[in-house]
């Protein structure tokens, strides 16, 4: 892994962009720190997950070099002049599919997007919109994988071969298996996050980071974050780990990783000493759902673990009426999974966690930066019907 480098000239388009990283005055004087929010949710998809994947897909496009004779003979490697065309595949009701399609979009290539029969309106106009063939089977993700994986890619791939004419079964496209959050280049592509905020804290803010703060679905995100903040490979040949001691001034920044009760894998591995599988999500974050964070995730908690990387959660009310304050205060609309991460700074588990044994002038010199990841599950109507619902049960709503 490593930091990932800007395309040149003649290469593609970078699917993500630089976002903004603002000082929030209104969070601030809430959490009685310094909040710099980090807004992903103006990615071109919507969310951070343009980054991940985007760059897990930019880097599908680019030629393979030629196979060294020490490589896997597993593993597929072509050189650059039979490169061939590509078309994505994707499973997914949200983010990871709204991703999908924008780069797919941003890189001209085809995709296709299994979903299940839960996957919302909107979101399946989108998909469509941005040029995607959107299909739909199972009633959960799994089974929309299944039948990607099972089914649509393999039906894809016969259709190929058939209309290639080429003898020995030979296909004119590469198809490229695009998963939600565990693979290794969607892990770098989220942690240039972390270059952003180094530079933007040094320059604009002028300011060391504290702490930084996310939210943990499958643990693409958190992933990132880590590598950007403590990865061996962030700064070869300087002996040196990540950018969490530059952006830290000396020392790493400490990471609070967050989920939804009922959607907190990552949580009860954490406390059973073990990576856990849960039998079913109940949280309504279902961006969060995953039943089993990746094994990368549990291995960072193991290397890094204890004060530098905590793990907490907040309730469905929690974070519902976080994203209805959020919206309130910074008239920006973000899922309930991203008010997952935003609940910590009003309901005050950042101090709890962050500024424990500090005095209330030393905890007003702590900064922290909180992810605003953004989401596509999320409209005035979703806030409006949060707030009828959770506001009597949340104090600071």
């Amino acid at each position: 892994m490593g930091s990932v480098s800007y395309p040149a000239a003649s290469e593609p388009p970078k699917p993500w962009v630089e976002t903004p990283l603002i000082y929030s005055a209104q969070i601030s004087n809430a959490a009685g720190c310094n909040i710099y929010l980090k807004l992903e949710n103006v990615q071109p998809s919507g969310s951070f997950k343009s980054r991940g994947i985007g760059n897990m897909m930019l880097r599908s496009t680019l030629p393979s070099p030629p196979s060294s004779p020490s490589a896997s003979s597993t593993s597929f490697q072509e050189p650059p002049t039979t490169q061939r065309k590509i078309h994505f595949f994707c499973s997914s009701a949200g983010n990871a599919g709204l991703a999908c399609a924008t780069t797919a979009h941003t890189l001209a290539c085809p995709a296709t997007i299994v979903v299940p029969t839960s996957a919302q309106e909107p979101v399946l106009r989108r998909l469509r919109g941005l040029g995607a063939t959107v299909v739909i089977h199972g009633g959960s993700w799994f089974e929309a994988d299944t039948h990607l994986r099972e089914v649509v890619m393999p039906a894809s791939a016969l259709e190929d071969v058939q209309e290639s004419g080429e003898e020995g079964g030979k296909t004119k496209t590469k198809q490229v298996y695009v998963p939600p959050f565990d693979h290794e280049d969607i892990w770098s592509g989220a942690a240039t996050l972390m270059d952003e905020v180094a530079e933007q804290m040094r320059v604009v803010h002028r300011a060391y980071v504290d702490a930084v703060v996310c939210n943990v679905g499958g643990g693409g995100l958190l992933n990132g974050i880590m590598e950007g903040v403590w990865g061996p490979t962030r700064n070869p040949g300087t002996g040196e780990g990540g950018l969490g001691k530059e952006v830290g001034g000396g020392k790493e920044p400490r990471v609070l990783a967050i989920e939804t009760v009922g959607a907190d894998s990552f949580n009860q591995s954490v406390k059973a000493g073990e990576l856990v599988k849960m039998k079913q999500i109940t949280s309504i974050a279902s961006s969060l759902g995953a039943v089993q964070v990746s094994k990368k995730t549990w291995e960072w908690s193991q290397m890094v673990g204890g004060k530098n990387l905590i793990s907490a959660t907040v309730t469905d009310a929690e974070a519902a009426m976080a994203s209805v304050r959020f919206a309130d205060e910074h008239r920006m609309l973000v899922e309930v999974s991203c008010g997952a991460t935003l609940a910590t700074a009003y309901n005050g588990d950042l101090r709890r966690y962050l500024g424990k044994g500090l005095s209330d002038e030393e905890w007003r010199n702590v900064n922290v930066v909180m992810v605003v990841c953004g989401g596509s599950h999320v409209s005035v109507d979703v806030l409006k019907g949060y707030k009828e619902k959770y506001g009597p049960e949340v104090a600071w709503a």
